[in-house]
Order: C-alpha cells, then sequence, then structure tokens
C-alpha cells in the first residue's frame, strides 16, 4: 500500500510517495529529502534537536506523521538563509556564540525563529527562556542563545528603515 502526499518544503512544492504510513516528517525530511540539517536526537519529542516549522508553528518533527500533513508548508534550516544572507536569527546565534558543538543549533534556531514569528518573544530573558526550554544544549549555551534571541526579536520588530541603517 503506498499514499501520496505533498508537501512545500522550503518553498518547494514535494510529492512524495510514503510506503508506510508511519514515516515521521523527521525521517522523511532526512532520508528520502536529504535535508540533513534538522537533527535526529531523543526521537521522543524530549530535545527539540528536530525542531522545524509546519505552517509557520514550531513543531517536533520526530513525533509527527509526515501523512497527517499533506498539503502543509514546511520550513528546515536549510530554508532559512536567503542565499548567502543569513537570517537574523542565525546572524545573532554567530554574534553570541549562542553555539558550541553545534548539534542543537538548528533546532534551537527554529525554534527560536518561531518564537518570534509568534509573537511570544518580547524583551524579556525570563519569558525567552521559557519560550524555548523545549529545546535542550548539552553543551550549555543557554545564556547565548537568550541573547541572541532578543537580539534578533529586537531587530525584526524594528522598521525596515532602521534595519537598513
Amino acid at each position: 500500500m503506498t499514499l501520496s502526499i505533498s508537501l512545500t518544503v522550503n518553498g518547494e512544492r514535494r510529492d512524495i510517495v510514503l510506503d508506510d504510513p508511519r514515516v515521521t516528517l523527521l525521517d522523511l525530511l532526512r532520508e528520502r529529502l536529504d535535508l540533513t540539517g534538522t537533527k535526529k536526537g531523543c526521537d521522543r519529542g524530549q530535545c527539540g534537536a528536530c525542531t522545524i516549522l509546519v505552517d509557520g508553528r514550531r513543531i517536533n518533527a520526530c513525533l509527527a506523521l509526515a501523512l497527517s500533513h499533506d498539503g502543509a508548508t514546511i520550513t528546515t534550516i536549510e530554508g532559512v538563509a536567503q542565499g548567502d544572507r543569513l537570517h537574523p536569527v542565525q546572524a545573532a546565534f554567530i554574534a553570541h556564540d549562542a553555539l558550541q558543538c553545534g548539534f542543537c543549533t538548528p533546532g534551537q534556531i527554529m525554534s527560536a525563529i518561531g518564537l518570534i514569528t509568534e509573537g511570544q518573544a518580547g524583551d524579556d530573558p525570563e519569558r525567552v527562556r521559557e519560550a524555548m526550554s523545549g529545546n535542550l544544549c548539552r553543551c550549555g549555551a543557554y545564556a547565548g542563545i537568550t541573547e541572541a534571541v532578543l537580539e534578533a526579536q529586537a531587530q525584526l520588530a524594528a522598521p525596515k528603515t532602521e534595519r537598513a541603517a
């Protein structure tokens, strides 16, 4: 039994035939679409390494069946930069040393982008820490992550004329 689904992944429509209805979005992205930036950490929805955006909202790809997202728009870490121009969250992560080993970084960045898009970041470090608590960093780069999210949030909230300066 095969099932067909259609997804828009990083702006590109993908028509996919699934041989198994139990395939997760994580496995589909990594194994079938070769988008390996999304990491498989715990495979139980506890670490956040697999965080992606589905229709603009943060989800753990390891817990999501691909079949149940037919027609969805998916953004992975590979789809956030514009050519050589980093997304403001990516640039802020670099500027604030918000990474060490880098394994959790794609999930952290996707969660931060979702958090900012959802309007939940604000300017309170505690609020950011709480909203990012589903993303674990074994290296302990949390201070830099929080600073990066706050900076990116402020930059993205600024009027376009200020950003160009």
